[in-house]
């Protein structure tokens, strides 16, 4: 499976001979990057912000998962798992989805703008989790801190940083250098996407940088 990261939130995962999905679309208007020119059979938004909902950008979509449930398209099989914005129950805020993408047993969970750490029986339910998706920019989600908690109960063979600041970015989010020293990293390097492939999964949890792609 190939993981490509468009900035944001935004990525698009590919596996042959199942669908494609395009998780959280942005504006680039309001966000920042460069405008969105994707062709996906799936799209999943977290929450109805413009970060994160911008539809229209995808081209080809069958099926738009915007809310918690189980879905089973194209051979993939997804569960959506509603987060509550910022912790609180409040309406006048949207809620997050989190999705968790099942590629023949390859296990992909983006987080979106999930902003508290979850219990760990919500860590159990989401069950073994191969890479993992994390805001890591503060904001609306998670800080450095907390998506290294976060990332210690998920306990990923990958995790893949989203959702900070970026020189094509007009939002004001925390650097990526903050959440490497919370994990103790002290270089890293970037790589145009990640191909993943339950052999080359590693056993100890790694982070991955990904380059923005051009759409």
């Amino acid at each position: 499976m190939e993981i490509v990261w468009y900035g944001h939130s935004c990525f698009r995962f590919i596996e042959r001979g199942m669908a494609a999905v395009v998780t959280d679309p942005y504006d680039s208007d309001v966000i920042g990057y460069e405008p969105l020119r994707l062709r996906a059979d799936i799209v999943t938004v977290s929450h109805d912000t413009p970060g994160h909902n911008f539809i229209s950008a995808v081209k080809g979509t069958t099926h738009k998962l915007t809310g918690p449930g189980e879905f089973e398209i194209g051979g993939v099989f997804i569960t959506g798992v509603q987060t509550d914005y910022n912790g609180k129950k409040n309406a006048d805020k949207p809620r997050n989805t989190l999705f968790l993408f099942d590629f023949d047993g390859l296990t992909v969970v983006h987080l979106g703008d999930l902003a508290q750490v979850p219990s760990q029986s919500e860590v159990e339910a989401l069950g073994t989790v191969n890479v993992a998706l994390v805001p890591v920019g503060g904001g609306n989600g998670l800080n450095a801190a907390k998506a290294a908690e976060v990332i210690s109960l998920l306990e990923p063979n990958i995790v893949i940083p989203m959702h900070y600041e970026h020189p094509a970015s007009k939002l004001s989010l925390d650097p990526l250098e903050k959440f490497l020293k919370e994990m103790g990293l002290t270089t890293h390097e970037t790589v145009p996407m990640l191909k993943v492939t339950h052999s080359g999964l590693p056993d100890e949890t790694k982070v991955v940088v990904l380059d923005i792609a051009s759409s």
